[in-house]
């Protein structure tokens, strides 16, 4: 098991399949172990490639009562959006072009006709086009599903097809979602750290997909849950509990009892 080399400063975590349990509940362990570390300085940033309007409906109550012990502003779509729940306000919006979401839905569903496609747009719009319906704005986030199930090859064809024009991946079993250049958690999260004057090596981050594995690989030190991918599980520093097992409370609390978190500032 590694450890981080330097004092921790910031914990950036995902949510489903990490954080949360499968009921999509935060446990009390790991609500206690947040303020623990909040309560000694230490950044705790909410990721995850879910948009604004789940994380206010599910989360919204528990991000009231957690206040100043989470960062105030959670970075959703994988990186296309920064948002501030309080305000309910988007603060950083790195959309994808509509022409270039065309393009990417076209170019796939040539390859695989049953291909389905949905977009989400801001904190709040969501759209399931009916059949081969267009997108008609920029959005944060598209997103592919094929009814036979070959995630694998809608993801191999999204990714040929967006070039260097957007961002592809998978969070889950069914979708693959697809952002713009450069919108990916570790490039929303690097920008919240320089915001903030935080060093990567300072930063421990905790996820389950692939989605997570760029901002996995900008952490100084990362964190698998046991339910992880196997992706994600061959490339973190360490493999922690599963998510129903409170594996980021852990590896908070073992933090915290070492020093190392909030320290040498």
């Amino acid at each position: 098991m590694g450890e981080p080399t330097r004092p921790v400063r910031l914990v950036a975590t995902d949510l489903d399949g990490t954080l949360l349990r499968d009921d999509g509940t935060v446990s009390p362990r790991t609500d206690a172990a947040l303020r623990r570390v909040g309560d000694r300085g230490v950044v705790v940033v909410l990721v995850t490639g879910r948009p604004p309007r789940i994380v206010r409906d599910r989360l919204g109550a528990w991000l009231a009562s957690a206040g100043r012990h989470i960062h105030e502003v959670v970075i959703c779509a994988n990186g296309a959006l920064v948002w501030d729940p309080v305000r309910d306000e988007v603060i950083r919006d790195r959309p994808l072009a509509a022409e270039i979401a065309n393009r990417i839905v076209d170019e796939v569903r040539a390859s695989l006709p049953g291909l389905q496609h949905s977009v989400e747009a801001g904190a709040d719009w969501f759209h399931k086009p009916a059949g081969p319906d267009p997108v008609t704005r920029p959005v944060s986030k598209l997103l592919l599903h094929d009814p036979g199930g070959r995630l694998d090859d809608v993801l191999a064809h999204a990714l040929a097809a967006a070039g260097g024009e957007a961002e592809a991946t998978v969070s889950g079993a069914s979708w693959v979602e697809v952002t713009a250049a450069g919108a990916t958690k570790a490039a929303a999260l690097a920008e919240v750290a320089d915001d903030l004057r935080i060093d990567p090596a300072e930063a421990v981050a905790f996820g389950d997909m692939p989605n997570d594995l760029p901002m996995l690989a900008w952490a100084g030190h990362s964190v698998a849950v046991a339910n992880a991918h196997a992706s994600v599980l061959a490339a973190a520093d360490e493999v922690t509990a599963s998510n129903q097992d409170d594996g980021v409370a852990l590896v908070l609390e073992r933090l915290a009892g070492e020093g190392l978190a909030g320290e040498g500032r």
